[in-house]
């Protein structure tokens, strides 16, 4: 069995967002991504990295002591044994929240994580990889994420909410492109149509102007 992966960095931040946001949490981020999103924040986790196992990575997060611990990338899951870093997390009693890209498969994750998945929207240039099964295995404690940067994405956005019944399924994440989308202008839209969405907007980039937290 696999016991290492190949990690982009560890630090400690303020979650910027998610169910979450504004909580002290310590973030694994693993390298590599199967998808090139047009808007992505984190190309430079595409490559590189490097080699650890994972009590290695659990013994550098446990000096921070917090509870929460995210896992992203990159597309975690593009490692598997990403699975068995997740589950070693939730039996030492971390919160444990794992953020993926929605197109690789999520059955496999450990019950006790929570899973924020996104659903690319049409501005991202991968729309076409949402594996869409993944919907049946979320659960009222996961998370759904729209990223959207154009009318189009949220027009998108909005259809695929009543399509797939996400707001009885998962708690939904709307949050604008940084840079792309007035945020003030994507907030009176969910007010007007009246969507049962959590309006985000990335905290860490408010306060430190960067994708890794600080």
């Amino acid at each position: 069995m696999v016991t290492s992966l190949r990690i982009t960095e560890i630090f400690h931040s303020l979650q910027g967002e998610s169910a979450t946001v504004g909580l002290p949490t310590v973030f694994i981020r693993l390298t590599g991504c199967p998808l090139r999103c047009l808007y992505c924040d984190t190309a430079y986790a595409f490559t590189g990295g490097k080699k650890m196992n994972i009590d290695a990575i659990i013994a550098e997060i446990q000096p921070y002591g917090t509870p929460y611990v995210t896992v992203t990338g990159g597309e975690p899951l593009a490692q598997p044994a990403c699975h068995l870093l997740l589950s070693k997390l939730a039996d030492l009693g971390y919160q444990v929240s794992l953020e993926t890209s929605g197109a690789l498969d999520v059955s496999a994750v450990d019950s006790r994580v929570v899973k924020v998945m996104d659903l690319k929207t049409p501005s991202s240039g991968e729309m076409t990889k949402n594996l869409y099964r993944n919907i049946d295995y979320l659960n009222e404690k996961d998370q759904i994420k729209f990223v959207i940067g154009t009318d189009e994405d949220y027009s998108w956005s909005k259809t695929a909410l009543t399509d797939y019944n996400l707001p009885g399924r998962c708690n939904v994440l709307f949050s604008p492109v940084s840079g792309q989308q007035d945020p003030a202008k994507l907030a009176d839209k969910i007010l007007q149509d009246r969507l049962p969405v959590r309006f985000q907007i990335q905290l860490h980039k408010v306060l430190w102007h960067d994708a890794r937290g600080k």
